[in-house]
C-alpha cells in the first residue's frame, strides 16, 4: 500500500510540475505575442548576418516558444523576402554583409546573391566587411559595391576541391563489409565500400562537376569585382590573395580597414553624423516585420512545396522527405479550389527508390488537374531528380548538383568477422528460399541474382521516367544516365532541365502557365510544432544525449565521417541516391 501510494505522489508531483512548465510557456508565448512590431530607423541599414544554418523552407512560426529547445535555422524564403521587401523599404538605405560565415550550400548563396543583385538595382548601396573571408563567403560578398577586410584577417581564395573516403581496406581487416550491387558506371556511392581508390570515371564526373561550378561562380566574382576570370584564376593558383595587403593589391577588397572605420563607411553612405550611432536592423529581426507584407497577393494561389532532405520511407520532416508529408501537400493542393499551380522545390541527394516512385505519382496526378513546375536548389540528384522529372517545367541554378540517374543497392555482411570471432549462424526454413539471406554467412550468388533483378527493374523505370517526363529516347535517357552527375549549366544543354533560374523564376513560370497574373503563394507541407516535436523526442532524450556526447568528443570533422558511413550502412531497399558525399569548399 505504500508503495502504491509513494508512486501515486511521485506521478502527481510530474504531472504538477509540467503543468507549471507549461503554464509558464503558455504566458511567455501570450507575452511574446502582444509585443510591438519591429520598428525600423529612418537611414538604417539591414545588416544581413546568416550565424545559424540554412534550409530552404524551416516552416517555423515566431510565436511557438518550444522553438527555443531546438538548434535554430534560418528559411531561405524568409531571408531573400526580407531583401525583396528591404529594397522597397524606404526606411532601409542600404544593405552591410557583415563578417558572415556562411552554412548553406553554393545553390543557395547564389539564390541569396541575386536577391542583393536586385536590391542594388534599386539604387542602393551594399557594403560587406569580413574579418575573414571564406571561399563562399567571399562569393556572396562581391555582390557588394565596396568590400573591406580587417588588417589581420585573411580571405580564402583557391578554387574547389572534393575528398571523398574508402573504406575497402578497413573492411578486408574486420571483415565487417557492405555487399553492393549497382546499375551504372558512374554509380559511385558505394565505390568506397568496394576500391581504396578513386576510379577513372569517379574522378572525370567530380572534376567536371566542380569545373563548371567553379566557372559559374568566377563569371559573376568577375562580374563584381571588374576582374577578367583568367586574373581571377591567377590568382587562385598563386593564393594571391592570402594576406590582406595581397587582397586589397590584387583587387579583390577595395580596403584593409578595422571595423569602426568600416562603420564610418556606413555613415557616410546613409548620411549619419559620425558622433551620432549608426541604426542598423538585424535580418532576424527585420524578418519578423518583413513577414507581414507580400510581394505576391491575389485569390489565387500558387502553392509551393518544399522537398528538402534525404529521402527515406515514412512520414518525413523538416530535413527528411517522405512520401506521407509529400503525398498530403500535393493532394492538398490539387484539391484546394484556390491554387492554380503548384512548384515543387526539390533539394535532395535521393534515398529510398520506392518514395521516390510513390512522390512522381502524386506529381504525375497533380500535373493532371495542375501545371507542375520544379525549382531545383543546392541538389536534385537521383531520385531528388526522380520526384522532378515529370513536371512541366524544371528550373536549377547554375551550380545545383543534378542527374545522377542510376540505382544500387547496399546489404551489410559480417561473416568474416564472425568467423574471426567464432560465431557460427545455422539456418532452418519451411521452403527453398525462406532463409534468403543471413548476415552471419556471405551472400549466394543465387540471392545476389534476385537484388540485381530488383535493381534493374528500378533502372528501367527510372529511365522510362525520364524519357517520358523529357521527352526524349530511352537511348538518349541512358546516355544521359549510368549515375553521372551534372552541374545546372550542363544539365540545361543536355536537356535535363529547361531553364537556369530560382525559386521566383519558377513561380512565375508556374503563373504564366496557369494564366494568372495576380496570386499569392501558399507554402506545403506543414511540419510539426515545436511542441510536437518536444513531446515526441523526450522520449529520445537519452539517444540523443549519447550523440551530442558523441560529436563533442570527436569533433565535428571525424563526426561528420561517422555520421555519413553509419547512413550508408543503415540504408534499406533499392537506392536512387547521389553518388557520392560532396562538400565543396
Amino acid at each position: 500500500m505504500k508503495f502504491l501510494r509513494n508512486l501515486l505522489a511521485a506521478v502527481l508531483g510530474c504531472l504538477i510540475a509540467f503543468g507549471i512548465v507549461f503554464f509558464m510557456f503558455l504566458i511567455f508565448a501570450s507575452l511574446a505575442s502582444t509585443e510591438e512590431g519591429v520598428s525600423v530607423k529612418d537611414d538604417s541599414v539591414l545588416e544581413l548576418n546568416i550565424p545559424y544554418p540554412v534550409q530552404d523552407y524551416t516552416g517555423n512560426t515566431d510565436d511557438d516558444p518550444f522553438n527555443l529547445f531546438y538548434e535554430p535555422t534560418m528559411g531561405l524564403d524568409e531571408i531573400i523576402h526580407a531583401i525583396n521587401i528591404a529594397a522597397e523599404d524606404d526606411d532601409i538605405k542600404g544593405i552591410s554583409l557583415n563578417k558572415n560565415f556562411l552554412m548553406a550550400g553554393i545553390s543557395q548563396t547564389q539564390a541569396i546573391r541575386k536577391a542583393l543583385e536586385d536590391f542594388k538595382s534599386t539604387g542602393k548601396f551594399i557594403y560587406a566587411y569580413g574579418d575573414f573571408y571564406m571561399q563562399k563567403d567571399y562569393y556572396l560578398a562581391t555582390v557588394a559595391d565596396s568590400i573591406y577586410l580587417n588588417p589581420l584577417g585573411g580571405l580564402d581564395f583557391k578554387g574547389l576541391a572534393a575528398e571523398v573516403l574508402f573504406f575497402k581496406d578497413i573492411q578486408d581487416k574486420t571483415g565487417i563489409k557492405m555487399e553492393v550491387v549497382r546499375h551504372g558506371k558512374y554509380k559511385s556511392a558505394v565505390e568506397p565500400f568496394l576500391d581504396d581508390e578513386m576510379s577513372p570515371e569517379n574522378r572525370e564526373q567530380i572534376a567536371a562537376l566542380l569545373e563548371s561550378v567553379w566557372a559559374s561562380m568566377v563569371t559573376e566574382i568577375s562580374e563584381g569585382r571588374d576582374l577578367s576570370a583568367e586574373t581571377l584564376n591567377n590568382i587562385a593558383d598563386t593564393l594571391g590573395a592570402r594576406l590582406p595587403e595581397y587582397a586589397h593589391a590584387s583587387g579583390l577588397v577595395d580596403g584593409v580597414l578595422y571595423e569602426d572605420e568600416y562603420e564610418n563607411r556606413l555613415k557616410f553612405a546613409t548620411g549619419t553624423d559620425f558622433e551620432d550611432k549608426q541604426p542598423v536592423i538585424s535580418v532576424q529581426d527585420y524578418m519578423k516585420r518583413s513577414s507581414k507584407r507580400k510581394i505576391y497577393s491575389g485569390k489565387d494561389k500558387v502553392a509551393v512545396i518544399y522537398a528538402q532532405g534525404d529521402i527515406m520511407y515514412g512520414e518525413g520532416g523538416p530535413n527528411i522527405i517522405g512520401q506521407g508529408l509529400m503525398t498530403k501537400a500535393l493532394r492538398k493542393a490539387r484539391e484546394n479550389s484556390q491554387v492554380k499551380a503548384v512548384v515543387l522545390r526539390v533539394n535532395s541527394p535521393g534515398g529510398s527508390a520506392i518514395t521516390s516512385d510513390i512522390i512522381w505519382r502524386e506529381v504525375e496526378l497533380t500535373k493532371e488537374k495542375l501545371p507542375v513546375v520544379v525549382s531545383m536548389g543546392n541538389v536534385a540528384a537521383s531520385g531528388g531528380y526522380y520526384i522532378a522529372v515529370g513536371a512541366d517545367k524544371i528550373f536549377a541554378e547554375p551550380t545545383t548538383i543534378t542527374g545522377s540517374i542510376g540505382v544500387f543497392g547496399t546489404i551489410p555482411n559480417i561473416s568474416e568477422f564472425a568467423e574471426k570471432i567464432g560465431i557460427n549462424a545455422e539456418q532452418v526454413g519451411t521452403n527453398t528460399n525462406s532463409v534468403d539471406y543471413s548476415l552471419f554467412e556471405p551472400m549466394s550468388p543465387q540471392f545476389r541474382g534476385y537484388v540485381k533483378e530488383g535493381i534493374e527493374e528500378v533502372y528501367s523505370t527510372f529511365l522510362r521516367r525520364v524519357s517520358e517526363g523529357r521527352n526524349i529516347s530511352l537511348a538518349r535517357a541512358d546516355s544521359l544516365a549510368q549515375g553521372r552527375v551534372w552541374s545546372g549549366v550542363e544539365a540545361q544543354e543536355l536537356g535535363l532541365v529547361d531553364e537556369l533560374g530560382g525559386l521566383d523564376d519558377a513561380i512565375l513560370a508556374a503563373a504564366e502557365l496557369a494564366e494568372i497574373e495576380e496570386f499569392g503563394i501558399r507554402k506545403y507541407p506543414r511540419y510539426k510544432s515545436g511542441f510536437e516535436r518536444f513531446m515526441e523526442e523526450m522520449a529520445s532524450a537519452k539517444s540523443d544525449g549519447v550523440q551530442a556526447q558523441l560529436q563533442a568528443e570527436m569533433g565535428q570533422e571525424l563526426f561528420s565521417v561517422f555520421s555519413e558511413l553509419k547512413t550508408l550502412v543503415q540504408q534499406r531497399g533499392i537506392q536512387a541516391r547521389l553518388p557520392y558525399t560532396i562538400r565543396i569548399r
